[in-house]
């Protein structure tokens, strides 16, 4: 079976950053494209009455052990950034624009914006480091400037927050493989089954 994988995904979420290191390896195996779509958590936080995962008294230092433990499972790099939770719009918009505008630069740049934040450790709330992951993937600098303080990305995030609240999406990494949803990057697995059975 041919087709996409719709890969929901915050750039604040150090979960979706692991997942997005595997994903295409993932799709890649089946015949399959991944479908990236940046989104904001805090909407959804809003909406649910939720937050961030390490925010909570008890499962925060939970959480904060077991993506770092997930990070060396996967032998995947992590840092934590100097700031956490991330402002993370600059960072979407500029990825939604790119996948407008430049789609072959798209994918580099998420991977490049992920790396730099949970990688390096950079703060990717400071519109310099977004630069500088732009530039890196070969774009545009005063491009993507323009871009991320345009209304039509402003209105273009919002819509696709919007679009996956209204598919259910409550979290990073969300997934749908065809129709069936997958949340966490502890699914990947699952998913891959999955597409090697057919479901069940």
């Amino acid at each position: 079976m041919s087709g996409t994988i719709d890969f929901y995904f915050e750039f604040s979420s150090p979960y979706g950053y692991i997942a997005s290191e595997k994903i295409e390896a993932l799709a890649e195996r089946h015949g399959r494209t991944v479908n990236w779509k940046p989104f904001l958590l805090g909407a959804v936080f809003k909406q649910e009455g939720t937050q961030s995962l390490v925010s909570y008294p008890m499962k925060g230092p939970y959480s904060k052990h077991d993506i770092e433990r997930s990070a060396r499972f996967l032998d995947i790099p992590y840092v934590w950034p100097p700031t956490f939770p991330i402002f993370t719009v600059n960072a979407a918009r500029a990825t939604i624009w790119a996948q407008a505008q430049s789609p072959d630069h798209a994918v580099p740049l998420i991977h490049a914006l992920y790396r730099a934040c949970f990688a390096d450790g950079k703060d990717i709330g400071d519109m310099d480091h977004v630069m500088e992951a732009a530039v890196s993937v070969g774009l545009d600098p005063d491009q993507v400037t323009e871009a991320v303080k345009s209304q039509d990305m402003r209105q273009a995030l919002k819509d696709e927050t919007q679009a996956a609240i209204d598919r259910g999406v409550f979290g990073s990494p969300f997934l749908f493989v065809d129709d069936e949803p997958f949340w966490g990057a502890d699914r990947l697995e699952m998913a891959d089954a999955w597409l090697e059975q057919g479901g069940w």
